[in-house]
């Protein structure tokens, strides 16, 4: 089968923009439509471009039919002639997280230990226009802000692989169309997985009751969300400059665990709450609740003016916010037991 010459052209623009790389290209696919057709696409690429291919293959033992999915996969991997590797891991839900989100951070701890083996530190996705929409819907529903609504990117980084979606804007449709006519000339064809169709997993339940009713009445969404992720995305890198010139005025300690309190005070109060925001993600930590970050700025702006109070102690995500001798600290747990260190 010929590629369809579109859908290489995307995945040739996607790799430009990531940093360069003269080793190895991964493909994550786990025998669907869309991971199964970007594999396809990727190996005519990589032959071209004089790349070594490698297909990884999660097995999360979800499904009773996951042991025939993983050996599909490496049925492809045969018909590209590219190496394909495996790897099984155990789901288990823990501290809240449900098991679709377990299932994905399992997935992608799995891909980078993958990735790690064979010394792959760029790795093609093979989501699509309706992946992306779906997020955006989301978590807009989870009351997501521009950050958020951003949804995936192109090319994005965690922890040491470079993560590319070449096919952001693609609808679904056309790669169902693309692997129909795979399997015609080949006699391979995606797996299906029945978990899109559950309704007890929250994407499923999006895609089986709210997305049939936007198909019918706004055929378009789907595009419409997707470029508003897009303008997301541009609004965040903008809103992360201007936190990031913010935070560099508040005479950050060299560890940025630190700042002064007399400088954020200067900042206008949506300035305050972003670049607070900022700080915490810049740690690592979780975004704070709306009521959260509200107490923690309204704490901030009552203090005495060189903010020395010991009362003031704040808790989140397992590290302690103080403020101490005029600078406002974040102290995590290490510290907290005695043996850590801190700005203040």
């Amino acid at each position: 089968m010929l590629p369809d010459p579109r859908l290489v052209d995307l995945i040739t623009k996607a790799v430009a923009q990531a940093p360069s790389s003269k080793g190895p290209l991964g493909v994550a696919v786990s025998g669907g439509v869309d991971s199964s057709m970007l594999a396809v696409h990727a190996c005519y690429w990589a032959r071209a471009h004089g790349v070594t291919l490698h297909l990884f293959h999660v097995h999360h033992g979800l499904q009773d039919a996951a042991d025939q999915w993983q050996h599909r996969v490496h049925d492809l991997a045969h018909q590209l002639q590219v190496p394909c590797h495996s790897i099984r891991i155990s789901i288990e839900s823990k501290g809240g997280k449900g098991v679709e989100a377990a299932a994905r951070e399992g997935r992608y701890r799995a891909l980078a230990q993958l990735a790690d083996k064979v010394q792959v530190s760029h790795l093609l996705l093979g989501h699509h226009q309706n992946d992306q929409a779906e997020t955006v819907l989301l978590r807009l529903l989870r009351g997501a802000g521009p950050h958020g609504l951003a949804a995936m990117s192109p090319v994005s980084t965690r922890g040491d692989l470079c993560l590319i979606r070449p096919w952001l804007d693609v609808p679904r449709k056309t790669l169902e169309a693309v692997a129909d006519e795979y399997a015609a000339q080949t006699g391979w064809y995606p797996v299906a997985d029945p978990s899109n169709h559950q309704d007890h997993y929250t994407r499923s339940a999006l895609r089986g009751r709210l997305v049939p009713e936007l198909d019918e009445r706004w055929p378009a969404w789907r595009a419409n969300v997707v470029r508003h992720a897009r303008q997301s995305a541009q609004a965040r890198e903008i809103l992360q400059e201007v936190a990031l010139n913010d935070f560099d005025t508040l005479e950050p300690s060299a560890d940025k665990t630190s700042f002064a309190l007399a400088r954020w005070r200067a900042l206008s109060p949506a300035r305050q709450s972003h670049v607070l925001r900022y700080w915490l993600q810049f740690h690592g930590l979780p975004m704070p609740s709306e009521a959260r970050l509200n107490e923690l700025i309204k704490q901030l702006r009552n203090l005495h003016a060189l903010g020395h109070d010991r009362h003031m102690r704040l808790r989140h995500a397992g590290h302690i916010i103080s403020c101490e001798k005029g600078r406002v600290c974040l102290q995590g747990a290490v510290f907290l037991q005695g043996v850590g260190k801190t700005g203040c």
